[in-house]
């Protein structure tokens, strides 16, 4: 039997379907309050509730569970839950890893590639690239190190784990959040693009992958999972092109994001809002990280999906 955490959320629902096609028997946690993904209903799915927060209700889960694939996660930007979620996303991975541990059970970690560093300009960010906590304000980054600091931890101590750390993960199915909400700037007439880049990669890949890893021998490696870098002012163009519409013509420099992020601050406090712009996410939207994906391809001979393909799927379904 194998348990997927998170699998409401965009990946964990990908993981959890590509699981159930191939025949396998899943246990998935949810929320008293999480909607079941459309894409799940037509399985059989063992639906379980239980918070990672909750040991008991967590070991109980994993009765009879071989391999876990740990996708839940809590992603905000607001500042005022940046502690909590710090708390929340660490302790519930270290609550995970303890009772795999004690159980002999097999764990594939969904990191991300916020919990890497920045490489020297020129280089492609790889997997020996460690992220400076010191310097580092990004909540959900922080919550991210240290929860795969967690799974090292534990592995350190004899648990059978791997760990991946994929970039922007888009997809049909992310609809008009995370990832999606993206797409519905620029379908509503973004006029600006940034001058940074990152990686990006189609969500059915990183569900793949991470199947792959797990029915390997594999143990204590870090992957990133990412299939092209893009710099925004093409990708915005492409999804432009997908929808029909005319590209972000102007580069919005770093100051202009600064007034940017600020200006949402303000309209988020009058409004009770969460702002539509941080300033960690302006910052970042002006940096380059582009991505070295050679070290997954390697080790189980991966082929990813070209991301102009998944562009046009999203277009689509937002069509």
């Amino acid at each position: 039997m194998i348990l997927v955490t998170g699998a409401t959320g965009f990946l964990g629902s990908e993981v959890a379907l590509q699981l159930l096609q191939q025949g396998n028997r899943i246990r998935c946690t949810r929320r008293s309050t999480s909607l079941i993904p459309g894409i799940l209903l037509p399985y059989q799915v063992q639906w379980v509730e239980a918070d990672l927060m909750d040991l008991f209700a967590l070991e109980d889960a994993l009765k009879g569970i071989t391999q876990v694939y740990h996708c839940a996660a809590w992603v905000s930007l607001k500042q005022a839950d940046k502690k909590p979620m710090i708390n929340t996303n660490v302790t519930g991975t270290a609550n995970l890893v303890n009772l795999c541990m004690e159980h002999n059970i097999r764990l594939v970690h969904v990191s991300s590639v916020a919990a890497i560093g920045i490489a020297k300009p020129g280089d492609l960010i790889t997997e020996n690239h460690h992220l400076d906590q010191a310097t580092e304000t990004d909540g959900y980054a922080i919550s991210k190190l240290e929860s795969e600091m967690e799974v090292w931890r534990g592995i350190a101590e004899g648990l059978d784990a791997v760990i991946v750390n994929p970039s922007i993960i888009i997809g049909a199915n992310a609809g008009k959040a995370g990832s999606g909400a993206l797409f519905e700037t620029v379908r509503n007439g973004l006029k600006f693009y940034t001058g940074g880049s990152c990686g990006f990669v189609d969500v059915e890949d990183v569900a793949k992958c991470m199947i792959a890893l797990m029915n390997t021998d594999i143990s204590g490696e870090r992957y990133i999972i990412s299939a092209e870098n893009r710099n925004y002012k093409q990708l915005t163009g492409e999804i432009a092109d997908g929808f029909g519409i005319k590209h972000p013509a102007t580069l919005a420099k770093p100051w202009m994001m600064g007034i940017a992020w600020r200006a949402a601050r303000v309209i988020g406090s009058l409004t009770g809002k969460a702002p539509a712009l941080d300033k960690v996410s302006a910052q970042a939207a002006s940096v380059t990280r582009d991505y070295d994906n050679s070290k997954i391809k390697k080790a189980i001979g991966f082929d990813f999906k070209p991301i102009s393909d998944t562009i046009i799927e999203v277009c689509e379904r937002l069509k």
